[in-house]
Parts: structure tokens; C-alpha cells; sequence
């Protein structure tokens, strides 16, 4: 006998000896399988429930990266729409008060249209006050452009309905038709954003059929 095979080996004169132990043998080990069943299917059940767990976890962990991603993506947009506030607050801040200082630039140009050339060389007092009402405008128009507010709106200029009110129109060969042939109240602008619309005239083709002239025509501007 093999050291190690616990298998009877068959004697030639004893086959039935043989069989016996064989069959023993087979019953033990069936014996053998059988005793570990219970302890295979608890093991079979801890593995189901673990890995039941795993997949509860895994989802979880997704649940929560998603909601950490889409927090994070408020956050993001949150900051960008207080960063924009900031900088149209920062751009446009100043409009109100410079909308209500248009209407001093208005009067100042006003002032000084209502005063004759002649009636100011005739009367010193006049031109002296003449020439300070000018200063005063100038130094107004610089500090609206420091702070990045511009005029336009002048004859010849392309009627633009987004920035331009037609007040009438008036039939003219100084100016293309359908560009503006007089000013009465200048538009002003803050950065790209429009404070007030210009008011004018717009120039429509003579009833006599008299072509239109240069755009640069020298046509009265009343501010």
C-alpha cells in the first residue's frame, strides 16, 4: 500500500474485501460533504449580503458625489452672478446721476444759444458771461466723458431707431434722405448702454425732386 492513499489495494485473493472498502471509503467522504453543506450555504448567504452592502454603498457614494458636483456647480454660479453685479455695478453705477445731469448740459447749451453774437460783442457783461457759461459746459462735457458718458447726434448722421427719436421729418437736399437733418436734443451714451435717446428731425426728399446733398451739409443743431 501507497503511503498517504487510505484506498485498500485489491489482494488478487480478496476482491470482495476490496469492494467493502471502497464502498466505506465513498460513504465517508459523501458523510464528509454532507456535514459541510450547512456551513457552504451560510457562507453563500454572508456573500449575497455583502455584496447586497457594496452596492448599497456604491450607490450611495454616487448620490453624493452627484449632489457635491451640483452644489459645486451652484457655488460656481452663484459666483459668477455676483462677480457680473459687480461689474455692472461697477459700469453702470453712475447712470441715474448722470441722466439727471444731462438736463444741466441741456439748459447750459440753451443759455448760450438764446444769447445774439451781436448782443455779446455789443455788451461786455454779456460776453463775459457768455464765456463762463462756455467754460462751465466744457468742464461738464469733460467730466461726463471722464466717466465714460458720450454725446451724439449731430446733422448727418444715419438714422439709427436704437439710439435716435424722429421727431418729424422735414423735407431737405442738405442731407440724404433718412438721415437726420436737425438736433433738437442730443442722445448720450455710458459705456454701450444708451442714457437717452437723441430727439431730431429726419430728412425726407424735396417735393420739387431736388437731389439730396452732401451728408456733411451745414444744417442748424439746436442742443
Amino acid at each position: 500500500m501507497t503511503q498517504g492513499d487510505d484506498t485498500p489495494k485489491a489482494p488478487e485473493d480478496a476482491p470482495e474485501d476490496y469492494l467493502n472498502a471502497a464502498n466505506d471509503a465513498a460513504a465517508d467522504f459523501a458523510a464528509e460533504m454532507a456535514a459541510d453543506e450547512p456551513g457552504l450555504d451560510a457562507a453563500k448567504s454572508a456573500a449575497t449580503a455583502l455584496a447586497d452592502r457594496v452596492a448599497e454603498l456604491e450607490a450611495e457614494a454616487a448620490t453624493l458625489k452627484e449632489d457635491r458636483l451640483r452644489a459645486l456647480a451652484e457655488a460656481e454660479n452663484a459666483r459668477r452672478r455676483a462677480q457680473k453685479d459687480r461689474e455692472e455695478a461697477s459700469r453702470y453705477g453712475a447712470a441715474n446721476l448722470a441722466r439727471d445731469i444731462l438736463s444741466v448740459a441741456d439748459n447750459l447749451s440753451r443759455a448760450l444759444a438764446a444769447m445774439p453774437a451781436d448782443a455779446k460783442a455789443e455788451s461786455e457783461a454779456l460776453g463775459k458771461l457768455a464765456e463762463g457759461v462756455e467754460m462751465v459746459e466744457r468742464e461738464l462735457a469733460q467730466a461726463l466723458a471722464k466717466h465714460n458718458v458720450a454725446v451724439f447726434g449731430a446733422p448727418g448722421d444715419v438714422f439709427d431707431h436704437n439710439s435716435f427719436q424722429a421727431v418729424f421729418e422735414v423735407e431737405t437736399a442738405d442731407v440724404p434722405p433718412g438721415a437726420v437733418s436737425q438736433v433738437l436734443q442730443r442722445g448720450y451714451m455710458l459705456h454701450d448702454r444708451l442714457l437717452r435717446p437723441a430727439m431730431v428731425g429726419v430728412a425726407k426728399p424735396p417735393a420739387d425732386g431736388t437731389p439730396g446733398g452732401d451728408r456733411g451739409g451745414a444744417v442748424n443743431e439746436t442742443a
